[in-house]
């Protein structure tokens, strides 16, 4: 209970750290915004959401009065007029070196030049932004964890004595994937080889899913709600699987075991096949970046009804309010399991996935012998 009442609370602080750094980006966006329009005197909930669940050029901490503390990240662009490297704090000032950030339009919040006619144009952009800082220490990370893991089993004798420490807490884990996931959906001949690969991706999006969660750096970077990120991961297993299939896998595509008038003369099974090839990896890609994106969306509304009560009275305002950080550390634990749970369905689905590359004519033989038997 002691354990249960210290988490509860390390949440709350939690809670209240996200409502502060809110705090901050809202009261940001009000005084910016012009008078006359909806942000003015309250804050402008669309830009205090998407200014969290987006990416930017700099890694932004909190706001002390009318300070902002913020870490400027790399930025490094090829333009029309060659390469360019500097910090993001060169352009706060204004545009620096031809370059500056685009303010509403198409390129809004993207790094922008103007050509001859004097029309906004992206550069060739392979900044350093919140995101990919985010990928790279959450990345750091695993790597450490991993590495400190396999320090413990290079040290003592697994056979006489029970793993400790950080050993403890990620074995069982790995045993769970490995045996549970891995070798019960891909056969056991190819199981050892994707096992790495498959623990990885597993590692470092629950890595990545409860480091979005924490509000404060190195926390907070919404890397696994970005649809650039699931895309990856996505592509990853789409190679995994179609790369390395086996002959009975594209047979199955492309002259699957139907009857022939669903072949021919139109391929109406074989072309639901191969849309299908394309479909799974884009279910792997949406599942997962909507799921996190939704999640920080969801905690973040909750923490805005403490600032659009503000002037509605202390009495409504002092309600909403503890209603919103009991709510605020409800969706947090959630999180926390929708953190896990999405790391297991990505892992499970991508290892099903490839179980089915590497299914034998062989065993589908089998399995139909049984049924008709039964």
């Amino acid at each position: 209970m002691k354990k249960i009442a210290r988490y509860i609370a390390a949440l709350g602080i939690i809670s209240a750290l996200a409502s502060a750094t809110s705090f901050a980006e809202a009261e940001e966006a009000s005084d910016a915004a012009p008078e006359g329009t909806e942000a003015a005197g309250g804050p402008d909930i669309r830009t205090l959401l998407f200014g969290h669940i987006g990416d930017s050029y700099q890694w932004h901490i909190t706001r002390i009065g009318k300070t902002d503390i913020a870490i400027p990240l790399p930025v490094i662009v090829y333009s029309s007029t060659g390469w360019h490297c500097f910090l993001s704090s060169k352009l706060e000032e204004g545009p620096y070196e031809g370059l500056y950030c685009a303010e509403g339009g198409k390129y809004d919040g993207k790094i922008v030049e103007r050509d001859s006619a004097g029309n906004e144009v992206r550069p060739f952009d392979i900044s350093i932004t919140k995101n990919v800082a985010g990928l790279m220490i959450n990345a750091l990370i695993l790597v450490i964890l991993i590495l400190g893991c396999s320090r413990w089993y290079r040290k003592h004798d697994v056979l006489r004595e029970a793993p400790t420490g950080l050993a403890a807490i990620i074995e069982p884990v790995v045993t769970f994937i490995n045996e549970d996931v891995i070798r019960t959906s891909i056969p056991q001949e190819q199981s050892g080889k994707y096992a790495p690969y498959l623990l990885t991706v597993f590692f470092f999006i629950l890595i990545n899913n409860i480091m979005g969660i924490i509000p404060v750096f190195p926390g907070g970077a919404n890397t696994t709600g970005n649809i650039a990120v699931t895309l990856v991961l996505a592509l990853c297993t789409f190679v995994a699987v179609n790369f390395f299939a086996n002959r009975h896998y594209w047979k199955d595509i492309f002259w699957p075991d139907v009857p022939w008038w669903l072949k021919v003369p139109v391929p109406l099974i074989p072309l639901t096949e191969v849309l299908g090839i394309f479909t799974k990896p884009f279910a792997l890609m949406i599942r997962l970046f909507a799921n996190i994106m939704a999640g920080h969306a969801v905690i973040l509304s909750f923490v805005s009804i403490i600032f659009i009560t503000v002037k509605l009275g202390p009495a409504l305002n002092g309600t909403m309010t503890v209603l919103s950080v009991f709510f605020g550390i409800f969706m947090d634990c959630l999180e926390l399991l929708v953190a896990f749970i999405q790391a297991y369905v990505f892992t499970m689905l991508s290892a099903v996935f490839i179980g089915l590359a590497h299914e034998r004519g062989e065993d589908r033989e089998e399995v139909n012998t049984l049924n008709a038997e039964e």
